[in-house]
């Protein structure tokens, strides 16, 4: 099957909703706290596609992923307790949520993938993201896509690791 990673688009809201819906009830499923206090919420979704933040992954023409893709702006981030790697330009990735009926196919290493490979096509070298302390699948992905743990950053009140990946030209897709 072919792949697309590329902006949302506001006719999408539906299909991505119902899968930060079914991510949200994974996580709760899990045992987790993440997103369990009302977001991510459609508005939330609508401001990222209104921004040109909010991308789909796409299998044909299905949406089967979704993420928000941010240049250089988190505020959380500029309080980390611990230290980011580098202090230049950044793409910040947020949300990243696949559909139930696509799990096990490695499409949320695969929005990595498109997120570095967005980055590097931006002249952006350095990818931040953080996630929940509980949310042991999203540290392998990182881990093993070569992110460094940085330090906790906060958010709504909650801890959150803190990684970074510092990318060199030839990491691109292309």
């Amino acid at each position: 099957m072919e792949y697309h990673f590329r902006k949302a688009e506001m006719s999408e809201i539906n299909p991505i909703w119902e899968i930060l819906q079914q991510a949200i009830l994974r996580r709760k499923q899990d045992g987790s706290n993440q997103w369990q206090d009302g977001y991510p919420n459609p508005e939330v979704v609508q401001n990222d596609i209104e921004k040109g933040q909010g991308f789909v992954l796409l299998e044909g023409e299905t949406v089967v992923g979704y993420s928000a893709v941010i240049i250089n702006y988190e505020p959380a981030y500029d309080d980390i307790e611990g230290k980011w790697l580098t202090n230049g330009d950044f793409v910040v990735i947020h949300r990243v949520a696949v559909s139930e009926k696509h799990l096990g196919k490695g499409l949320a290493k695969m929005i990595i993938l498109y997120v570095e490979d967005f980055a590097l096509n931006n002249n952006i070298y350095s990818v931040k993201v953080d996630t929940n302390f509980d949310n042991i699948p999203m540290m392998k992905i990182l881990e093993n896509r070569g992110y460094t743990l940085c330090g906790e950053v906060h958010f709504r009140g909650s801890a959150r690791k803190a990684y970074e990946k510092v990318l060199a030209k030839q990491d691109s897709l292309k």
